[in-house]
């Protein structure tokens, strides 16, 4: 990706220079115009040097951790900025942080050296080192920062976990399938003479085998297709917009992954509302962090209502997307003036919550693979027993 050097002047008319990557010249435009710059003059730089395309969540918790601690001890940004580069184990994500250290150390804002590598790093981020520099306390967001990470990596690992026992029973599934409609349905044949006398269920089960025989590239072209299907349809806005709320209104499994959304806003929120940035502002963040489309489309109404003055409890409530209990917590907060803390205490609670749904939603689809494991084999069983003791008989 081409990077940009450029001359421009802020609002005020102060001179600002640094570096910016863009695919081309018109998205480098646009994103000096959402920075509310106006270039004088600017040159484009392509290099051969390779970059990460965005930063993971277990980098970023590692990175914001190494720098809170440097930055607590009295370091200065800079040279925080020189050890982290230093310290980052691939060469892409050390060309980064060089970048930004270069950037810092040329006398820009490190909000600003951060958002001109676009999608590297979140905008959460970016956002809250923003409200840090303003505050004061950069320190203590960086912190902040390091926990809210240190979190989602945690979430994220559970997952991880938790999926791999259903995912091993699934490939064993579709293992055991395939090997006995492709190895052992096919050899029943060579038990008649004539096929007409197998038993029916025999017979559709050799049929299903030598179709998967004869015609495995058609399954394979076939499932290649829905696979490609489902995700060109997830970038239809549409399709995307139906299957994101059946992902939280389904039926068993939509409670539980609200309860992960529920836990993954209220630690955005509570990050975002305590290092000083503007309601309206945290909302729409944090909505962005959950990925669903029809939770994003919610909150534009819960933005739009507390913009003309609505309290976000009432507005959350009316959207029906988090559960009662947060609905009233949140209107707790405010009562009391403490929503920041409260979010704070709220999250850890739902953390809990979040680790247990994630543990319940794969703990639904072990039953699921197991019986279709009980029903292929009691399938097998029906065909083969059948097949067997007529083979016997026409011996006899």
């Amino acid at each position: 990706m081409p990077s940009y050097a450029y001359t421009a002047k802020d609002a005020v008319g102060n001179v600002r220079q640094g570096n910016m990557y863009a695919e081309n010249e018109q998205e480098f435009r646009a994103k000096i115009r959402e920075k509310g710059l106006y270039v004088s003059d600017f040159k484009e730089r392509r290099t051969d040097v390779k970059t990460v395309k965005k930063f993971k969540t277990k980098d970023l918790a590692f990175c914001t951790r190494q720098l809170a601690a440097m930055l607590t001890s009295g370091l200065t940004l800079v040279k925080a900025l020189d050890i982290l580069c230093k310290e980052q184990e691939s060469e892409a994500a050390r060309n980064v942080w060089r970048d930004v250290y270069e950037n810092v150390q040329k006398g820009e804002s490190f909000s600003d050296a951060l958002e001109v590598h676009g999608g590297v790093f979140p905008t959460l981020f970016s956002a809250m080192v923003g409200a840090g520099e303003a505050s004061g306390s950069l320190d203590v967001i960086m912190q902040r920062l390091s926990d809210y990470y240190a979190n989602q990596n945690k979430i994220s690992n559970t997952i991880k976990s938790a999926m791999i026992y259903p995912i091993i029973l699934v490939i064993l599934t579709v293992a055991v399938v395939i090997g006995v409609f492709v190895f052992i349905m096919p050899t029943f044949t060579d038990l008649y003479e004539d096929e007409n006398q197998m038993p029916m269920l025999t017979k559709a089960m050799v049929g299903i085998g030598n179709f998967l025989v004869s015609y495995w590239y058609i399954v394979i072209s076939l499932t290649a297709a829905l696979i490609f299907a489902f995700i060109y349809g997830m970038k239809v806005p549409s399709f995307r917009l139906k299957w994101d709320r059946f992902i939280i209104k389904g039926p068993g499994f939509g409670k539980l992954v609200v309860k992960i959304y529920t836990a993954r806003f209220a630690q955005t929120m509570a990050s975002l509302y305590s290092s000083g940035l503007p309601m309206v502002e945290c909302l729409k963040r944090s909505s962005d962090t959950l990925n669903n489309s029809y939770i994003s489309l919610k909150f534009r109404d819960i933005i739009d209502e507390v913009k003309s003055g609505e309290t976000l409890s009432s507005s959350v409530q009316r959207a029906d997307i988090f559960d009662s209990m947060f609905c009233s917590i949140i209107f707790v907060g405010e009562e009391a003036g403490a929503l920041d803390d409260i979010l704070a205490k709220t999250a850890a609670y739902y953390d809990e919550e979040a680790d247990s749904a994630v543990k319940r939603l794969c703990a639904m689809l072990e039953p699921v693979m197991l019986i279709v494991l009980g029903v292929v084999i009691g399938l097998v069983c029906g065909a083969f027993f059948p097949a067997m003791y007529g083979a016997f008989e026409n011996v006899g």
